[in-house]
Order: C-alpha cells, then sequence, then structure tokens
C-alpha cells in the first residue's frame, strides 16, 4: 500500500536531545522513507499543544535535571492531556531517559521539590545522585552510584542494546509493566526489569542513540501509527545487516570479546546511509 503517512511529535526538539537523540527521529524518518511512506514531523515547543487527533507518534528525549525544569510543567499541564489521550486512542510514544522519568507521577530531584509527571505511566523517579548538568558537581560526585554503560534487555523474541547513564531510580507501580528484562546492566533500578510500555507507548533508559541500532523496535514505532492512521499496518521487509551488525558489536563487548565485520555489512553500510535522494 502507496501514499500513507503518518505524523511524528517531536517534543521540546532544542531542550531534550541529549545522547544524540536525534538519531532515533532519523531512524523513523528512514525507515518510513525507504518504505513510500511520507513522515510529516512536528516540533512541539514549550507552550504548544499536543493534539491527540493529528499525532500517531510521539518522540521526547533525554536532557538533565535543568531541562527537566524547564518543561516539567508544560509537559504535565500543556502536552500531558493530549499525550495519554493520543495513547489511549492507539498512537506510539517513544521516550528516553529524562523524557521517560517525567511521563510518570513525578520525578524527585536529589534536592528541592519534586517534578510533576504528564502520569501517562504508573511510575515514578527518585534522583539517588548528583546531577551531571549541574556546575557544583563534582566528577567524584556525579559518577557514584550511576549506572554506566552497555544496556541489554530482552524484549519478548527480540534483544535490544542501548547505553545507560543515570543515576536515577524508576520504579513501576501496580498497573505498569516493564518493557524488557535487564540482560547486562541496570535498567530502571536494579530489580531486573528496564523501561515501562503501555500499550504501544515505550518509556526506556536505552540511549545512543537506540533505535538506529534497534530496527525492531523502530517498526514497532511505525506499525502501531499506521495502524492507528489507516487500520492496517503492513510493512516492507528491508534489509538490515548494517542495524543488526551494531547490535551485534554491543553484545560483543558484554561477553568480553571482539566483534566481527563481514563484508556484507559495510556494503549495506555505504548503501544505506548515502545522502538523501540517493536510490537504495
Amino acid at each position: 500500500m502507496t501514499g500513507r503517512a503518518i505524523t511524528v511529535g517531536y517534543l521540546y526538539p532544542e531542550i531534550m536531545s541529549g545522547y544524540g537523540d536525534r538519531g532515533n527521529l532519523a531512524a523513523i524518518t528512514r525507515r518510513c522513507g525507504w518504505r513510500g511512506i511520507a513522515a510529516d514531523v512536528r516540533e512541539l515547543r514549550l507552550g504548544d499543544q499536543a493534539d491527540a487527533s493529528e499525532v500517531d507518534l510521539f518522540l521526547i528525549g533525554n536532557g538533565g535535571e535543568f531541562h527537566q525544569r524547564l518543561i516539567a510543567t508544560d509537559l504535565a499541564d500543556v502536552k500531558g492531556p493530549g499525550i495519554c489521550e493520543a495513547v489511549d486512542e492507539g498512537a506510539a510514544l517513544f521516550a528516553v531517559g529524562a523524557g521517560y522519568e517525567l511521563l510518570g507521577r513525578f520525578y524527585q530531584p536529589a534536592r528541592g521539590v519534586e517534578l510533576p509527571g504528564a502520569r501517562l505511566f504508573d511510575t515514578w523517579t527518585i534522583q539517588q545522585g548528583a546531577d551531571l548538568t549541574s556546575a557544583s558537581c563534582t566528577l567524584a560526585e556525579a559518577r557514584a552510584g550511576r549506572a554506566i554503560g552497555d544496556l541489554l534487555v530482552q524484549w519478548d523474541a527480540e534483544l535490544l542494546v542501548g547505553f545507560e547513564n543515570h543515576s536515577a531510580r524508576t520504579y513501576l507501580g501496580p498497573t505498569a509493566r516493564p518493557l524488557g528484562q535487564v540482560v547486562a546492566g541496570q535498567g530502571n533500578n536494579g530489580d531486573g526489569g528496564e523501561g515501562v510500555r503501555l500499550g504501544n507507548a515505550i518509556g526506556t533508559y536505552l540511549r545512543g542513540p537506540c533505535l538506529p541500532r534497534n530496527p525492531v523496535l523502530t517498526d514497532f514505532l511505525i506499525r502501531a501509527a499506521l495502524q492507528r492512521r489507516y487500520g492496517e499496518a503492513e510493512l516492507a521487509p528491508l534489509p538490515d545487516q548494517f542495524e543488526h551488525a551494531a547490535r551485534d558489536a554491543a553484545v560483543a563487548r558484554h561477553q568480553g570479546r571482539r566483534p566481527g565485520r563481514s563484508r556484507s555489512a559495510r556494503v549495506v553500510h555505504s548503501a544505506r546511509y548515502a545522502p538523501a535522494g540517493a536510490g537504495r
């Protein structure tokens, strides 16, 4: 089926785009484009409403505590109702790190009053250490108690890979369920669970960015967006050798071995990431 289009709502693009999070947006738009699906990206900044009837897929990235303070009230009061309504109607959402934390009930900084959450997820987050973005934070304080390194997560039959760097701990309430189980790393709070999933909405500590190395997860979001817009979600398969090679490299690091790189992976790299407009 051709002529399909989805609308992507990119939340706070100038504020919440740490750890290369724009790569998540690029993964979605590229994988849509390769299939002839138009992805209309709407950047939603402070003060902009989130229209539940228009957006099929929401993205929010990572930031420091300073950035969370900038957006918390706006996300909870201005955009939150529309986001919750859209997800309830089947829209997809992908939230990373600090963005994930603010879509729960609240975020409690190490110092000061708690920040309100959008209450999409039945989760809450408590900061355990110093914020990396604080000017008064020493390196020793910043590293104390932090979860830093590769994060591998079993999501149903799929192994997801990413990078985590956080000292906050996120806890799931009785109506929440984790995205998956931690294979390596800490995840939410060290209890074996990572992230959260509500319908087609996902919150996670997988960074890096996450989606370019996890095409199955990217396609899950695209498929959900199409399902909501058209009632069907057929996706043509794509050659994902390079994406799988990137994932395999993270797994190899965890297993203490050198990742192999085949000639086919190098060929896919050059073809898949040619300039926009070039043939596949």
